[in-house]
């Protein structure tokens, strides 16, 4: 049982001094990083198109979203 804590200890020692677990600074002081940002918002936008893929048919049903290669009813053959 004793050899199980040792990586864990050590791997809690080396994120402490790269600074990804430290308690004693002020979490409001912390700033966001610039990669997590974009993850973020390219993870929201992902999940944007999604969603109106998804529900594709209702917004056309109410008009919100139209067909994209609509062409003129006159030049539909009967």
């Amino acid at each position: 049982m004793q050899g199980r804590t040792g990586p864990i200890q050590r791997m809690i020692a080396r994120l402490r001094i790269l600074g990804a677990l430290d308690g004693l600074q002020d979490p409001a002081a912390r700033e966001a990083s610039p990669f997590l940002f974009l993850v973020a918002v390219v993870l929201a936008l992902l999940l944007a198109i999604l969603e109106i893929d998804l529900n594709s048919g209702g917004l056309q049903s109410l008009g919100l979203m139209g067909n994209a290669f609509s062409a003129d009813p006159v030049f539909k053959s009967p």
